[in-house]
Order: C-alpha cells, then structure tokens, then sequence
C-alpha cells in the first residue's frame, strides 16, 4: 500500500523534461544537447535529474568523459521522443485550425536551389502570404529529410525524386542543365551538343552529399561514361565557375544558377545540349498526413505561377 500511495504522489513528468532528456538521449552529451534546444547546461542536467525522480528510474550513466543511456533510458527514450512527436503535431494542427497561412513554417532547401529560387518565394511569401513567418534553412538532402521526418522542418524545397517513404512530392518544375566551359574550349558556345560529348571532358564537380553531384554522375553514366570523372571537387556552385574559369575543366549548371553564377566571370562560356537535354526536377515535399497538407499544396500552386518568368518547365499538381 505504502509503494501505491507513494506511486500516485510521483510528479508527472514535464514537456520540458522530456525535451532536455530526449535531447541527451540523441546526443549523448550535455553541451551539445543543451545548445540543440537552446537551454543552459545546468538547466539541462537539472531537468533529466528532476524527469529521473519523477521516474523512480536511473535514465542515464555518467562518467567523466561520457553519457551513456541506461537500460531503462533506452526503452524510455523512444517513448518520450513519441510523446514530443504528438505533442509536436498537437500544436501544428492547431495552428492550421486557427488560421491557414499564419505562425511558423520551417522551410529547408538545398544549396543548388536557395540562391536561384528564394527570391521568388521570398517575395510570393511577402505579397501573398504577409502573416506566414516563413524561416529558411539551407542544407544537404540527407540533413533535409531527416530534419523534416524528426519535426525540424515542415517543408522542404529540393530535387526529386526522393524515394523516401513518408513523404509526399509536390512536383514544381523542370529545368535543363547547361555545359559551362573556359574560353576556347571546344564546346563553348555551341547549341544542340550531344549528350555522348560528355564521355570525353574534365569535369568538375560539387562535393560527396550534393545531389547535383549525384544527378551529373548519373548524366555522365546515361552519356556512356563509366569511370567517375572527378579530379577536383568544389562546396559550391560559385566556386566551381571560378575553377572553369581558371581552365581547370567543365561543368553542369542548372538553367536557373546560369545567370548568376556564369555572370561571376568573363572568363566562362556555355553550350546547350541536343534535346531532350538533361534535366532535373525541383518540388516541395512534406510529411505524409501533414496537419497543413492544404495549405502547402496552396503554396505549391501559387509558386508553380510565380516561377513562369524562370527558364523552367512548370509543372501541373498532377506531375
């Protein structure tokens, strides 16, 4: 009787406490989970000690150099990462209820895509939609679907196809990719090339996780290319002009990085491919079941038509 009485004068445990102790779980460190969810080290020990005796169990053992996650931690771990996912869609539905267009959406996009596009839907967002507080993250593919299925994200705005169960497409756009050369090569300036041209160039390319990486290898491997034509590698768009300026080879460029990126340089020519040319696919995705499904789709339709102006193929819904 004494251990029930006991049991029903335990404290619940707080939302707080879930946080900081499913952030330690995740990463195994106090310092780098407190600056994850933004709360002193203090704070974030105090409240995983404090969820550990509302608990009646040890959750965590510590040592001078590490953080290890009991047994029970373990199997607790997962239920309270549960718990903050439905809380976490209890506040979104919420906010979708209330009034369609207003609050937080967390948009990540991929580098290939933010400098060239975020101008168009910096502004759509700004006349259309001036109660939307639209917050940007620029990453990796990867980073992008793992943030989006853990709740970090809302929507995100990247190449497809993704194949990544969960996750609805919301097809935006097609758009070709440019040959970009240094002055004098052969290439330069010619329409209609073809893709087989390929096969024989230098070609320089963006760095392992880009998936503009990904999709010139599998253009180069279509064009008959077997061995990977990779000497030099860049982080970015920007930086792999300035080496095709310098003569180190040749690049791909999407038709929508062309005018920015070539515009850096004199120094740079472009050649057009035969039709159909290569090409890739840029869409928003978000969560299976999305508690604000109706409203990206919205967004989705009112961004194919700001994009009319790009030197893209906009897509129907359908697509």
């Amino acid at each position: 009787m004494t251990v029930g009485n006991a049991g029903a004068r335990r404290r619940q445990p707080s939302l707080a406490q879930l946080r900081a102790f499913a952030a330690v779980a995740e990463h195994l460190h106090f310092r780098d989970a407190a600056a994850a969810i933004g709360m002193s080290q203090p704070a974030l020990s105090g409240s995983v000690s404090a969820l550990e005796e509302a608990l009646g169990v040890t959750l965590l053992e510590r040592t001078t150099r590490k953080v290890l996650l009991s047994p029970a931690g373990e199997r607790l771990a997962v239920r309270a990462k549960a718990v903050l996912d439905e809380v976490g869609a209890l506040l979104e539905e919420a906010e979708a209820v209330r009034a369609p267009f207003t609050g937080a959406l967390r948009l990540g996009v991929i580098p290939t895509v933010a400098p060239y596009l975020l101008p168009t839907v910096l502004h759509l967002v700004h006349d259309r939609y001036p109660h939307l507080d639209l917050q940007v993250h620029e990453e990796q593919t990867a980073t992008l679907v793992d943030g989006l299925h853990s709740g970090r994200l809302d929507l995100l705005l990247l190449a497809v196809p993704l194949g990544v169960p969960g996750v609805v497409e919301l097809p935006l756009y097609d758009e070709d990719f440019v040959l970009v050369t240094p002055p004098g090569h052969r290439l330069g300036g010619r329409e209609g090339i073809p893709r087989e041209a390929l096969k024989e160039l230098t070609l320089l390319l963006l760095d392992e996780g880009h998936c503009l990486r990904d999709q010139a290898l599998d253009i180069c491997r279509e064009a008959g290319r077997e061995d990977a034509p990779v000497t030099t590698t860049a982080a970015g768009l920007s930086t792999l002009v300035q080496l095709v300026a310098g003569g180190l080879g040749c690049t791909l460029l999407p038709r929508t990085a062309l005018a920015l990126e070539a515009g850096r340089s004199s120094r740079l020519l472009t050649a057009s491919f035969a039709d159909p040319a290569p090409s890739r696919r840029v869409a928003l995705a978000m969560r299976t079941g999305a508690a604000r499904s109706a409203e990206y789709e919205e967004l989705a339709a009112a961004l194919r038509g700001a994009l009319r102006p790009l030197p893209v193929r906009v897509l129907s819904a359908e697509a």
